[in-house]
């Protein structure tokens, strides 16, 4: 299906839109990059991957040139515990942020790594403050490390990355950010918002297929993290170091996603780099969600916290309202959601990331309407107690 505005290709051939924060919706360009085969040796695969680490690093605006872009196989959560492993030293404690997920998952992963670290847990929703990451760096002194989420997709929240950056900062310690969901949408310049190392992959914002990650940081802390990691394979130094004297990956790189993400990259390019492509998103959140709230959907955050990468709706207290059905239901329609992950109350969550514009989110709120009529669910209305925990944000 052909965007109406033109700016985006048809993606689909007679598959539905994956309404998730990645994998996404590929445009037909990247599907096809993936059709020929490249050897990992080889010179030109060699420039690709040269060529993609300089076009990651030119997102980073003025500054980039004291960074460097390590690509590294295997899914986000790879990259994560590569960029905790190599840039938090042995004697290091890290401070967690989490409030979902993924950043409980940073804790989990240091967990593994034998590293002391201690979780600042908000809950499904609230965003950590940089007052308090302020007051637990002076409480304890031994911290060498913060640990942030962009946008934590558990909520679809936006987390005060710039706030986080300057209270770690200003009490000598070094922040690293998982902007896995972020990255590619929105800004995360060097320049405006200080850190050792972030990390992001090819199927998020930047509309490639899954199968690598990369981690951008300072040559600084590469050049001191020799050593650092305790994995063979998930050795950032170690990568980078190959890659700078080879142009080669240490092992077998997944060539086709990487040829893909080039593709994906010369789009994001061409869209407008970081700034046309958050744009979009934002104006795929903002329809989708005026829409949806029209039918009586109310969303877990505020608008000052929702990022435009995914967005949590509560479920209609209507017992007709049984989300499994609805799932099945909007997928028979072209439009694959994605389940709620709060703890408190039923929630679901449609992303709006990849190949898709504002008339397809329309498309979206239709598909909703028609199946709640399908479900005979008259009221969207959630249930008392979604409405008490959503104050809590506001307060």
């Amino acid at each position: 299906m052909t965007s109406r505005n033109n700016t985006l290709e048809s993606p689909r051939l007679g598959e539905p839109y994956l309404l998730t924060p990645g994998p996404l919706t590929t445009s037909y360009a990247v599907k096809q990059a993936m059709l020929r085969d490249w050897g990992s040796w080889d010179g030109d695969f060699r420039a690709m991957t040269a060529e993609m680490r300089r076009r990651l690093l030119d997102m980073l605006g003025q500054g980039a040139d004291e960074f460097d872009c390590v690509p590294m196989q295997g899914s986000g959560t790879f990259s994560v515990e590569a960029m905790l492993g190599t840039f938090v030293p042995r004697n290091g404690k890290v401070l967690v942020l989490a409030n979902g997920a993924y950043g409980l998952r940073s804790g989990q992963t240091l967990a593994c790594l034998g590293i002391e670290h201690v979780v600042l847990d908000k809950g499904d929703y609230l965003p950590p403050r940089g007052d308090e990451v302020a007051q637990i760096l002076a409480d304890d002194p031994a911290i060498t490390h913060v640990v942030a989420i962009h946008c934590e997709t558990s909520s679809g929240i936006l987390n005060p990355i710039e706030e986080i950056s300057q209270a770690t900062y200003a009490a000598g310690r070094k922040l690293l950010i998982d902007s896995m969901s972020a990255f590619g949408a929105l800004p995360l310049e060097v320049a405006k918002i200080r850190y050792e190392a972030m990390v992001s992959s090819a199927n998020k914002c930047i509309e490639g297929v899954p199968g690598f990650g990369f981690i951008i940081a300072r040559k600084t802390e590469l050049e001191a993290a020799k050593g650092n990691s305790t994995s063979l394979s998930l050795d950032v130094h170690a990568q980078w170091a190959t890659m700078n004297k080879t142009g080669q990956w240490r092992f077998t790189p997944p060539t086709h996603v990487v040829a893909a993400f080039l593709e994906a990259l010369r789009a994001h390019e061409a869209e407008g780099g970081v700034e046309g492509r958050g744009a979009r998103y934002t104006r795929n959140r903002d329809v989708m969600v005026a829409g949806m709230r029209e039918l009586g959907f109310e969303t877990l955050l505020k608008d000052r916290w929702q990022s435009p990468i995914i967005v949590t709706f509560f479920c209609p207290a209507d017992p007709k309202f049984v989300f499994e059905d609805f799932y099945e239901m909007m997928k028979a329609k072209g439009f694959i959601i994605y389940p709620g992950k709060l703890t408190v109350v039923e929630s679901f969550r449609i992303g709006c990331i990849g190949q898709m514009d504002e008339h397809v989110m329309r498309q979206v709120v239709a598909a909703a309407k028609n199946t709640l009529d399908e479900l005979g669910v008259r009221d969207a209305t959630p249930p008392a107690q979604a409405l008490i925990e959503r104050a809590k944000l506001a307060a």
